[in-house]
């Protein structure tokens, strides 16, 4: 046997070692999680803690030497959580469905394999299935960084008395799929109009004679096409691997640094981070600079503002309400202060919840 030989079958060996290390220290988890388990659910304390994996996420990646890249260590650690909870309750999440959509994604990204995840046909169905608790939390689009917030998620929160536990950051690519691979086939173009919008500079300059018609979802999008050859589809390429079409074109979406903000809805905040946010819901009583001085007590307090969205009322013409996310915790004194303040000026407000800020 070479040196080289010699020395290959050695370090295979050492990772033979490690990797049974690691099956013995995973499994070593797994029972403190079944009992950790067995404790909340005496308590009747909340399974899925937000602030609690932002802490352990914070730790590795503020320990983690190297080689082995953050970003790896994160995913890691996300299936190890995720498989955690799963052995201490059946943990199950609605999101904007079918499967293989970004509201999809964003679930795996954020919940991992081990949840198990219930698509629902409308934004209106995630909430309806949280509030009568028949899954644990709900994934809905709230925003784009091209093609701004989704209105519908707005106008839901009006209405429901669910809370916001956490926010989920996904890029979006996009790609042309249909059943042979070749543009020259495409007559006609299926997506959703956001994503038909984030490419409506590739579609002018590659299909400018394509029609273009929208859907409720990329992955509807996708399903569409499957029987018809003369149909393409703009969805993720996770949908191609999921209904069996090949993929015309990688990134066709004309921003590349194209974000899709997600929110956790369910019945519980989380408890202070150090990087939160908090989201707010209000109307204000008509007077000339009434926005102003609705705004004035966080700028007074150094109060970041990350987001304002307006949406008309439904009952009354020509009145608005206000969606509103200020950086920090309501449990922090100036933010807790700000919105008494505030409130002041409101004819109508709700505190939709505190949560730890997603990640890019």
């Amino acid at each position: 046997m070479s040196d080289n030989s010699k020395k290959l079958k050695e370090l295979r060996q050492e990772i033979d070692r490690i990797d049974d290390s690691i099956l013995e220290l995973l499994n070593n988890r797994a029972k403190l999680a079944i009992e950790i388990g067995s404790i909340k659910k005496e308590g009747n304390h909340a399974i899925y803690v937000p602030e609690r994996e932002r802490e352990i996420y914070q730790r590795l990646l503020n320990n983690n030497p190297g080689p082995f890249p953050n970003n790896a260590v994160k995913n890691v650690f996300r299936e190890i959580m995720s498989t955690s909870i799963s052995l201490e309750k059946t943990f199950k999440i609605a999101f904007l469905g079918p499967k293989a959509t970004f509201t999809h994604m964003a679930c795996l990204q954020h919940f991992g394999m081990s949840a198990e995840l219930i698509p629902a046909k409308e934004i209106a169905d995630v909430f309806d299935e949280v509030e009568r608790d028949r899954v644990d939390y709900g994934v809905v689009p709230i925003e784009n960084t091209t093609e701004g917030a989704v209105s519908h998620t707005l106008d839901m929160f009006v209405s429901s008395n669910l809370k916001i536990s956490a926010e989920i950051m996904l890029e979006i690519s996009l790609a042309l799929l249909n059943r042979t691979g070749s543009i020259s086939d495409v007559k006609k173009v299926y997506s959703h109009p956001h994503a038909i919008a984030e490419c409506r500079e590739w579609l002018k300059n590659n299909l400018p004679n394509a029609a273009l018609i929208e859907t409720s979802s990329t992955a509807v999008a996708a399903q569409t096409v499957v029987d018809d050859h003369d149909a393409a589809a703009i969805a993720s390429e996770k949908s191609a691997e999921l209904y069996d079409l090949k993929i015309v074109e990688r990134k066709i979406e004309d921003h590349l640094n194209n974000f899709t903000r997600f929110l956790v809805i369910g019945k519980t905040s989380p408890k202070k981070t150090g990087n939160d946010k908090t989201s707010i819901l209000f109307s204000v009583k008509d007077s000339p600079g009434i926005l102003f001085r609705m705004l004035k007590p966080f700028a007074e307090r150094g109060i970041n503002l990350t987001k304002i969205e307006s949406r008309p009322q439904k009952k009354k013409a020509w009145e608005y309400i206000f969606f509103l996310d200020v950086d920090g915790h309501i449990s922090d004194k100036k933010v807790s202060d700000a919105l008494k303040e505030m409130e002041g000026f409101c004819s109508f407000m709700k505190i939709l919840g505190s949560y730890p800020k997603g990640e890019k």
